[in-house]
């Protein structure tokens, strides 16, 4: 499907409708398909789905005898009429969102266009007080993508497609790396609880095979916020530098605030610890690194999750070489702006300049 962030406007405007099929479009359906129009293409013409075209033809179907009595399957406006009016007798309460086509287009646009959850879309409709003629809940809101009531929205739109999470066992492997530092085990509780900020968690997201550059992912622990580093290989001298970088652009007494812990796991590219710890530009230590246990990747869930969330952009086997800086820092924006739930739907970024201007 390619990065969501870059539909352009023309297919913006093509967007398709939420709206109920009329009798004019019957009409219009039943002389397209004598026209042997096809059905992508009628949808086109009426600015609806495919699947709606679908359903309409099924719902007007009947069998037609030739001259040379002969059977074929044809469409007819008046049946698909006789259809809707029948079954619309016998239906429940009219759907909340009916007729609240704004509030519709905006969880179409949303969802299906900036990449959010249902939960995280209502979130923040409920956070930033937008108004619509209704509201819903987000269980509703499930249900009526599941259902088909949007024209546009489906459940494969969603960002994870409905699935659970998988469970975490422990395992223990033989031959596992040993730490090249100071365990998890002796991290502070403060950092354990998340009741401070500046305490990070660090993750490699690798590319497409047999290609060299990846992405560097740092994770706030309190507030979520997210740093994506382009890195040129997948290697402990990458790590260190891209450190290095960060420190002599934010000056060291601003990156010993704002990185008073880091926790990664044991890969390779994070075995230099002292090259990790040490500052680039004054004598003594920049930071404090502490190291899972080996297959223990719940240990770092915050950067777990955003991996997942850096995954909708950026599939498994993208070749990170071809993708360029101003792209992956539209990602970083995207999810330090994002609505979480587990932060009452404010954004990383929001919580991370409230909470470290509280403890400056």
């Amino acid at each position: 499907r390619g990065l969501l962030f870059y539909r352009t406007e023309e297919n913006t405007m093509k967007r398709r409708r939420f709206k109920q099929l009329t009798r004019t479009d019957r009409l219009n359906i039943e002389k397209y398909m004598r026209q042997g129009m096809t059905k992508q293409a009628i949808a086109d013409a009426l600015g609806v789905s495919l699947r709606t075209v679908y359903y309409e033809l099924k719902r007007g179907q009947y069998v037609h005898t030739n001259s040379d009595l002969t059977e074929e399957i044809r469409y007819s406006c008046d049946v698909a009429e006789a259809v809707k009016k029948y079954n619309g007798t016998n239906k429940g309460p009219q759907l909340k969102i009916g007729n609240d086509h704004e509030l519709a287009a905006y969880i179409e646009q949303r969802i299906a266009g900036d990449g959010y959850s249902p939960a995280a879309v209502l979130g923040e409709i409920q956070v930033q007080g937008l108004k619509f003629k209704t509201s819903i809940c987000k269980s509703t809101l499930y249900s009526y993508i599941r259902k088909g009531v949007f024209l546009s929205l489906e459940m494969r739109d969603l960002p994870r497609h409905g699935k659970k999470k998988r469970g975490y066992t422990r395992t223990h492997k033989k031959g596992a790396r040993a730490s090249a530092g100071t365990s998890i085990e002796h991290r502070p509780e403060e950092v354990n609880a998340r009741t401070t900020v500046g305490h990070w968690e660090m993750d490699s997201v690798l590319g497409k095979k047999k290609t060299k550059p990846a992405l560097l992912v740092l994770s706030e622990r309190l507030s979520r916020k997210e740093l994506i580093i382009k890195v040129q290989d997948h290697t402990a001298a990458s790590v260190v530098r891209a450190l290095d970088r960060l420190e002599r652009k934010m000056g060291s007494p601003a990156f010993r605030a704002t990185f008073k812990s880091i926790t990664v796991d044991n890969g390779s590219e994070f075995a230099d610890v002292d090259g990790m710890e040490r500052s680039c530009r004054r004598k003594g230590p920049r930071t404090k690194v502490y190291y899972c246990h080996p297959y223990s990747s719940w240990e770092r869930g915050t950067n777990e999750n955003t991996n997942g969330l850096i995954r909708r952009w950026f599939p498994k086997g993208t070749d990170f070489s071809k993708v360029s800086v101003q792209e992956i820092q539209k990602v970083e924006d995207w999810l330090n702006a994002y609505p979480r739930e587990i932060l009452g739907f404010l954004s990383a970024d929001a919580v991370f300049s409230t909470a470290f201007a509280a403890c400056v």
